[in-house]
């Protein structure tokens, strides 16, 4: 419930302040973030020796599913990128 509080409470303010040219700026970084925030997560599965030790043991449908779920994440942010905005002049513009 938290989470969806904070959400929609950045959602409220970006709405509000969607005039200002810094927020401009910070819409184009978005998706280098999302890139930065999955590289960051494979490193620390990577990194967790008791994840990456047991992975036999916690099976091969699980390992699937994680997979799957990154893989969908991703294909459900770029199919979003592209519906909410248009492409004008070689880029995408809202």
């Amino acid at each position: 419930m938290l989470y969806l509080c904070i959400i929609f409470v950045g959602i409220f303010i970006g709405t509000l302040c969607r005039r200002f040219s810094v927020m401009k700026k910070l819409d184009r970084s978005i998706s280098y973030t999302i890139w930065i925030m999955l590289f960051v997560f494979g490193i620390s599965i990577g990194a967790n020796r008791q994840l990456v030790d047991n992975l036999q043991s916690i099976g091969m449908q699980a390992l699937v599913m994680a997979v799957c779920g990154i893989i969908g994440s991703v294909l459900a942010a770029g199919l979003a990128y592209r519906i909410l905005l248009k492409k004008k002049g070689g880029r995408y513009e809202k």
